[in-house]
């Protein structure tokens, strides 16, 4: 029943494709929000509307997997709460005080992040290479927000952006645990689905849409200057930067594998300081530059950096007492 990763040369080369897809999609959806955002649109609002709007979409695939919600209601719950919610909630915020860029590279912190989970939480050995990646990351960081000039930048929007990184571990976590290892595997489509329409539900709940100006939707948002119908910007938003996003994104794991798709993902960053540069007019120093680069080098070397397979240390623990790492 489970779709397997395929080692076929056409394979990985499909799953390589969907997997830049993916970071190209969602690299758009900060530089299409903020101007909603400048508009007169809150962010939550922005939040609301895009998931909102992909739970319209995805919900066919919520119906073929009605019986999802009575077999995995925790992991349905969780990946709504954090990976949908949670994410595009402090992401989205984030941007409305600090630069697209600076916002994404904090968030791709969550690689170093992970391994801090599987480290202390899961107490699963990592590599050195990999605890190489979380300090280039920290260090990378610093560079980004310019600690030296006392932090530039909006306290609170680098906090904003240090909680979506929070919420992308825990949808690291979640996803691993849909997986199957030892439970019912969870189709991973149903998955987003069904935290698509669990994250509107909360997210209706917090942004209380009743109360949006919905006015600005039938105007113009202005991009660097440029008017852009605001209509078309939020179906950006809904059909691409969300919907496409996740399906590529996904289908991409299932073709290579997680950390694969994972350090591709980092392009994500690149993609999106790009297009504020070009279409925002945000422009950062040379040395935010570097630090950027050295940002996704450290996230790439943490996630290509496996840490031990649960069931290799399962396997090696039954064979001995106790392993104290």
């Amino acid at each position: 029943m489970p779709v397997h990763t395929t080692d076929s040369s056409h394979g990985k080369g499909l799953g390589l494709s969907l997997a830049l897809g993916s970071a190209l999609a969602f690299g758009g959806s900060g530089v299409a929000a903020k101007p909603l955002i400048e508009a007169g649109l809150a962010p939550l609002h922005v939040v609301w509307l895009r998931v909102a709007g992909a739970a319209l979409v995805m919900l066919p695939l919520a119906v073929r997997h009605r019986d999802l919600p009575r077999r995995r209601p925790a992991l349905l719950a969780g990946f709504g709460l954090l990976a949908v919610a949670g994410v595009q909630a402090c992401y989205f915020a984030a941007i409305s005080r600090i630069p697209v860029g600076v916002a994404l590279l904090v968030e791709y912190l969550a690689p170093a992040l992970v391994l801090g989970w599987v480290r202390f939480v899961q107490r699963r050995p990592v590599t050195r290479a990999a605890a190489l990646g979380v300090a280039l990351a920290a260090g990378g960081l610093a560079c980004v927000v310019e600690v030296w000039s006392g932090l530039r930048f909006d306290a609170l929007g680098l906090v904003l952006a240090l909680g979506a990184a929070c919420c992308q571990v825990g949808y690291f976590v979640l996803a691993d645990h849909g997986g199957g290892g030892g439970g019912e595997e969870a189709d991973p489509l149903g998955v987003i689905a069904y935290g698509l329409l669990v994250g509107a539900g909360l997210l209706t709940v917090v942004a209380r849409p009743w109360e949006m100006d919905w006015s600005v939707l039938g105007g113009s948002a202005r991009m660097n200057g440029v008017g852009v119908p605001a209509a078309v910007l939020l179906a950006w938003i809904v059909l691409v930067a969300t919907v496409v996003a996740y399906v590529t994104g996904v289908v991409s794991v299932r073709r290579l594998s997680p950390q694969v798709a994972g350090v591709v993902a980092c392009l994500e960053a690149v993609v999106a300081t790009v297009l504020a540069w070009v279409l925002l007019g945000e422009r950062l120093s040379v040395p935010q530059l570097v630090g950027g680069a050295v940002v996704l080098l450290g996230a790439f070397i943490a996630q290509s950096s496996t840490p031990v397979p649960e069931s290799v240390v399962s396997q090696s623990t039954a064979k001995e007492p106790v392993a104290s790492a």
